[in-house]
């Protein structure tokens, strides 16, 4: 059971039955194809099919409804500039979540943004001979389950939003948009290294802004 696990539980399967892979690989060719080619009705299914999954990636990183819905706008336009260098590598939908990512990204970027908290306050302490100052609480309920229940997974939104920004940033695209390492570190234009430095304090800081609602129930509160 960790943090970690309870944060990239937030986002599941949509539990639409999927086509075959033949048949998905053929409708892309086909679709790619035509947009190559300028049909406005081509780009219509694009917008109507990928509008949905996206639109959820730029609200969670953005956590405002005009920036995300301006976000994915940017992302399809980017998208259109960039068909020719697009040769089906990856599935369409993993290219166009990779777009929308930096999209969201880069507005972030230009918005003037505040002064960030320290996010020391929320790290596990240690005394001298390395043991925590406060062991972290066993948690009452399996991450997997506790995942499952509509109220925890937003409270554990609601604590993600809390971590400053740069530390934020770094848990959504790994843990959340299943970024790895290097790319995170590409988008995000610091060192892997530093990725990992992020993601590793942003999930200690998650478990201590948790703690307090998975943990154990006081005696007092039980009664």
């Amino acid at each position: 059971m960790t943090y970690s696990t309870v944060s990239s539980g937030l986002v599941g399967p949509s539990g639409r039955e999927q086509p075959t892979a033949n048949a998905a690989s053929e409708t892309e060719t086909e679709l790619l194809r035509e947009l190559r080619a300028g049909d406005e009705q081509a780009y219509a299914r694009l917008v109507k099919t990928h509008t949905g999954s996206m639109l959820r990636v730029a609200r969670r990183m953005l956590r405002n409804e005009e920036d995300a819905r301006d976000a994915v706008q940017d992302a399809f336009l980017s998208a259109l500039r960039s068909l020719e260098r697009f040769h089906g590598d990856a599935k369409l939908g993993t290219w166009l979540h990779r777009i929308v990512v930096n999209a969201c990204l880069m507005k972030l970027r230009r918005k003037r943004r505040k002064p960030e908290l320290g996010i020391e306050d929320l790290l596990p302490r240690f005394l001298e001979d390395g043991h925590q100052v406060r062991s972290s609480a066993e948690w009452n309920l399996p991450a997997d389950e506790a995942v499952g229940r509509g109220e925890i997974r937003v409270m554990v939104r609601a604590c993600i939003d809390r971590l400053p920004e740069s530390y934020r940033t770094v848990l959504l695209l790994r843990d959340i948009e299943d970024l790895d390492t290097e790319e995170a570190a590409r988008l995000l234009d610091v060192s892997p290294t530093a990725v990992k430095v992020r993601l590793h304090r942003a999930r200690q800081a998650l478990r201590t802004l948790l703690d307090p609602h998975l943990g154990p129930t006081p005696r007092h509160v039980r009664a």
